[in-house]
């Protein structure tokens, strides 16, 4: 896997991996920069962790034959307040609605993901607490 981050101007990144979707990163958050153009870098990884297990929870409940209609991930993230400012928990939501979906199977996912599919939450589950709770919407 390979990526190039470039400087555009100010606190202003592109980022661009080697599948050549890029996105803009900006770090501009103090009060005058009242306009960013991008994400931050540590928002990347928070959404990141987010989009890695959502994947997987789609995956493994489409595996087992469970009726998806859709997932969303909510996450929240505390960081540390000495520099540098790494998450020290993060906390995440999975909501997922579906029909005559099985609460097992879903917290069932969410474990699998955690513990063993999800190469963004076992790579920052060492060094980051990282909590979950699952929550089922059903429809007819």
């Amino acid at each position: 896997m390979k990526a190039r981050v470039t400087w555009v101007e100010g606190k202003r990144f592109l980022a661009q991996p080697g599948s050549g979707h890029g996105v803009i990163m900006d770090a501009s958050v103090s009060p005058e920069d009242t306009q960013t153009a991008g994400s931050s870098p540590m928002e990347m990884i928070l959404m990141g962790l987010g989009g890695c297990a959502g994947i997987d929870m789609v995956m493994i409940l489409e595996k087992s034959r469970e009726k998806v209609v859709s997932c969303v991930v909510d996450l929240e993230a505390t960081r540390a307040d000495s520099i540098p400012h790494v998450f020290t928990d993060i906390h995440m939501i999975f909501t997922v609605t579906g029909k005559d979906l099985s609460d097992s199977k879903v917290e069932n996912a969410a474990r699998l993901s955690a513990e063993k599919y999800c190469s963004a939450s076992i790579m920052l589950a060492n060094s980051v607490t990282i909590t979950r709770e699952t929550h089922i919407i059903a429809v007819d």
